[in-house]
């Protein structure tokens, strides 16, 4: 996706001066540098924190064991409540005066919901078009009984009483978008520009991911090459996946539909791209990946349009050209 970094940055540094406005006054001096280290330092002490707070329990047993998923619900949990703090520190420290309130620029608002919540993910599932019908074609299904199971309370009762479900569905989505997106965007953006930041937001994310290697390598699942080679590919497509929700975070201004992008391709999982090539149904299967792709790059400015969610914050004139 092409972003480009604005000349004024966005609300949140609403300190940057216009070009030949005369000296720069001391609190522009501040949203002008002093985010910069601050929000480096901010995002890279959160990343850790979240990572750190994984392996605070020194469990012996493999991370999808139950009572170790549960542990790390707690302190992950406990990270991501206090996450916003880090935010709010660094405006203090550096004296960026933003103008909506802290949880606005943390996505969490009224105005703009239900499109927030439907236009994200039904972006998500046209660029899956192909996967997704290439699921219908490997697992085929009633369409109203899987509609039933659905709505049925004893199937979300199911779901909700397993815990790798709620790390992959639930938990995993909401704190790592809060930390990797909300926390980090607004102070990444005053320093580069929406731009720039939807770029080095991901980079975090993407080497958050790196911790897995640490239990590969513990429980021996598989040679040192293949391992680092998985790591490298996780962190690639991570990064690649973390722009797009940054991107979707400043576009709409809402926490809501990274979220549930996030929970969507979880539950997708990575596109099986090789199988597909191999597949009997190839023919009729490649042109839905490509025709999802196409519909996706064309869908993906306008139905993120932020005027549909009531003037994000980050979209605030001087606005980018991320946000236009």
């Amino acid at each position: 996706m092409a972003v480009s970094e604005a000349a004024g940055g966005s609300s949140w540094a609403a300190a940057a001066p216009a070009a030949g406005s005369g000296p720069v006054p001391a609190p522009g001096a501040a949203a002008a540098a002093g985010p910069c280290w601050a929000a480096l330092l901010a995002c890279l002490s959160l990343a850790c924190s979240y990572v750190g707070s994984l392996y605070v329990w020194g469990s012996p047993l493999p991370r999808d064991h139950p009572s170790v998923i549960k542990r790390r619900f707690t302190s992950v949990l406990v990270v991501s409540g206090i996450s916003p703090a880090f935010v709010w520190l660094w405006k203090e420290l550096t004296g960026v005066k933003a103008d909506t309130p802290l949880p606005a620029l943390l996505g969490l608002r009224l105005e703009g919901l239900v499109p927030a919540t439907l236009l994200p993910l039904l972006l998500t599932m046209v660029l899956f078009l192909g996967p997704l019908i290439q699921l219908s074609m490997d697992c085929p299904w009633d369409w109203l009984a899987g509609l039933k199971a659905l709505l049925a309370p004893r199937s979300w009762a199911r779901c909700l009483g397993d815990v790798r479900w709620l790390r992959n569905q639930v938990v995993a989505p909401l704190t790592e978008e809060l930390v990797f997106r909300a926390c980090m965007l607004p102070m990444l953006v005053p320093c580069a520009g929406p731009g720039p930041a939807v770029v080095a937001c991901p980079l975090f994310f993407g080497v958050a991911h790196f911790h897995h290697v640490i239990e590969q390598l513990r429980f021996r699942q598989g040679s040192v090459a293949s391992i680092f080679m998985s790591a490298a590919f996780q962190f690639s497509y991570t990064a690649v996946f973390g722009a797009y929700t940054a991107f979707i975070f400043l576009r709409t201004g809402h926490l809501i539909g990274p979220v549930l992008c996030h929970s969507f391709c979880n539950s997708v999982g990575f596109p099986a791209v090789w199988a597909a090539l191999e597949h009997p149904r190839r023919r009729a299967l490649l042109p839905c990946y490509a025709l999802g792709v196409g519909l996706f790059l064309l869908l993906l400015r306008p139905l993120t349009q932020p005027r549909f969610f009531g003037a994000p914050p980050g979209c605030a004139p001087p606005a980018a050209a991320v946000c236009s």
